[in-house]
């Protein structure tokens, strides 16, 4: 079974693979300059495993939950591996410290007092030995100001930026959206590349732009995306979770 679902996961991986490419292509841009982050929610840690095995280095998770013991099982099965691990799904504040624990980046950040319990909770980690460095994270922006949705209004990214870059424990890499179902995505992703060129001119080093999914990263990556994230395209529509 694990080596039917290799062949699938790598022909998965080579068709999205050749998406980004010929994206990057059309766009004018180096294939280098966008990650590929692996969306494996809902899937086992044995898919991750695979995915690594190919060459998968990036994974994102959206539920601190599932990805707590996911992350301790994947590194029990590929312990040689060196993996990031990315928090993409809406995070509560009360959920701080387990996510600091596995997570190297939250790309989900879209509150002040979020920032401040994650740097809190990235302290304490430090004081405990087990984290050494800081967190990085994106701020996620809101590009319909829907507060069901999550994410911070562009007219309030500036303020959260400089809350970020002064709690000494979080680094600030940019940001992240999610285009709102039934939106035009490339209107929505140039909006973005505009909030991005704004957040760059006080904090240059937040120059990460994460936009596009499975069915919308080549408009993302035309409008200047360096991180897309892929779950349906190469997992599949359904998944089982980790027990």
């Amino acid at each position: 079974m694990s080596t039917e679902r290799k062949a699938e996961l790598a022909a998965n991986l080579a068709e999205v693979e050749e998406r980004i490419a010929a994206a990057c292509r059309a766009a004018g841009r180096p294939r280098e300059e966008v990650k590929l982050i692996a969306i494996t929610k809902t899937f086992p840690a044995s898919d991750a495993a695979l995915l690594a095995d190919l060459g998968v280095t990036d994974l994102g998770e959206n539920r601190d939950q599932d990805a707590g013991p996911k992350t301790v099982e994947v590194a029990g099965l590929r312990p040689e591996a060196t993996l990031r691990w990315h928090m993409v799904g809406r995070l509560q504040r009360n959920k701080a410290r387990s996510v600091v624990e596995w997570a190297q980046e939250v790309q989900s950040l879209d509150s002040a007092r979020l920032a401040d319990a994650l740097a809190k909770a990235v302290h304490t980690a430090r004081d405990a030995g087990k984290r050494e460095e800081p967190l990085d994270v994106l701020i996620q922006a809101s590009l319909d100001d829907d507060p069901e949705r999550g994410g911070c209004p562009l007219d309030e990214v500036g303020a959260l930026a400089e809350r970020v870059t002064h709690t000494g424990e979080l680094r600030l890499r940019g940001l992240m959206a999610v285009a709102p179902l039934g939106a035009d995505p490339s209107a929505v992703f140039e909006r973005l590349a505009l909030a991005g060129e704004r957040l760059r001119k006080d904090h240059p080093n937040a120059a990460e732009v994460s936009a596009g999914m499975s069915h919308d990263l080549e408009q993302a990556i035309t409008h200047g995306s360096t991180c897309v994230r892929v779950g349906t395209a190469l997992l599949g529509g359904r998944g089982l979770a980790s027990p």
